[in-house]
């Protein structure tokens, strides 16, 4: 089987209906791969034949309990290097403009009960406006709504946070390469980061590492919102030394544009925050994308998430304060500009690659 199948059996399953080879190919378009109807047909024809997928007279196709296996279990081989290459499709696909304020970004999906909304929206309200998430805006899917390509369950409510591959989108469309290099968990002491605590390679992972650090229990957003001290989700990446000025640019005018500064740069060749950098090269650590994931598992109000969900123009995501009633918030002192001269980390072991 090979990773065609996987998206397909993976598009399959998200839905709570059958698809036809039309809104297969649209599904898999949103994902960053360009199929013809004719050769979606083809592949669900070896699907029926093998027992992964099944007709449902006129309206399609929809997975079985065997396919619903083999995503679980199988397929490992093929998985290997899947979140890196989702990774580089999205940012290939997003084209958010730090000028015009306008584009496609990609979210995060977080799944909550209806019941437990107000809940939810209070603490995203406090860590939407600190230095560890990307931006305040969110979007909101109610049940029996479709939110990206998914219908949103019965009783649950689907927020989408913005993802922080979405500055690798921007980055590269301003001509700055990006490699993502590894996401972990990093210790904050006293509002400022010091160094990495433990990371996991995206190079070859077949799930996003942060969202295996989420589902690991191993964050402590909420206190680190409340005292200053705790862990919270990072993500190490590289660039050219030459691009630094430039990739600093782009930051101040993502600032105005209401970004957080969630970006921590290095120096050429020197490590970052207890990581290596690679020569001709400056280390960034993305401090954002799923932290907010994070604070709402914490809370224990999520029934389920995605990272790298969908992609969706930004003008349709709203402030947090459209969804509750403005009250005063209390912002965390922002992280300053990461300074090596105080690296915590220059006696800071390299933390143990997961």
């Amino acid at each position: 089987m090979n990773r065609l199948v996987l998206l397909i059996l993976t598009a399959l399953n998200s839905e709570n209906k059958p698809l036809n080879s039309k809104e297969l190919a649209t599904r898999l378009a949103s994902r960053g791969v360009d199929l013809s109807e004719r050769t979606v047909r083809y592949y669900l024809k070896k699907l029926d034949a093998d027992g992964l997928t099944e007709v449902c007279a006129k309206k399609g196709r929809k997975i079985t309990a065997k396919g619903r296996q083999e995503i679980t279990q199988g397929f490992v081989s093929e998985r290997v290097g899947f979140i890196i290459n989702k990774i580089n499709n999205l940012a290939f696909l997003a084209d958010f403009h730090p000028v015009t304020g306008r584009g496609k970004v990609i979210l995060n999906i977080t799944y909550i009960p209806e019941d437990r909304l107000e809940e939810a929206l209070a603490i995203l309200q406090s860590i939407l406006h600190s230095p560890y998430a990307i931006s305040e805006r969110i979007l909101i899917g109610r049940s029996g709504e479709i939110f990206g390509d998914c219908l949103v369950p019965e009783g649950l409510v689907a927020i989408g946070t913005l993802c922080s591959i979405t500055l690798n989108s921007v980055l590269q469309r301003t001509g700055i390469p990006v490699t993502t290099k590894f996401g972990g968990i990093v210790e904050i002491q006293n509002n400022q980061p010091v160094g990495f605590s433990s990371v996991i390679s995206y190079e070859g992972s077949s799930v996003p590492p942060l969202e295996i650090l989420i589902k690991g229990k191993m964050t402590d957003v909420l206190s680190v919102l409340d005292l200053g001290t705790g862990k919270i989700l990072g993500s190490f990446r590289e660039i050219p030394a030459e691009s630094l000025s430039d990739a600093k640019k782009v930051n101040e005018k993502l600032k105005k544009l209401g970004f957080q500064s969630c970006i921590l740069f290095g120096q050429p060749g020197k490590s970052l925050l207890g990581l290596p950098v690679t020569d001709g090269k400056v280390g960034l650590v993305v401090i954002g994308g799923l932290n907010p994931s994070a604070a709402l598992e914490e809370a224990g109000l999520v029934t389920d998430g995605q990272a790298l969900a969908m992609l969706q123009d930004y003008v349709a995501l709203s402030p947090i304060e459209t969804f509750i009633k403005k009250k005063a918030v209390t912002r965390s002192p922002a992280i300053s500009e990461y300074s090596p001269s105080r690296e915590i980390s220059q006696n800071f072991a390299y933390p143990p690659l997961l």
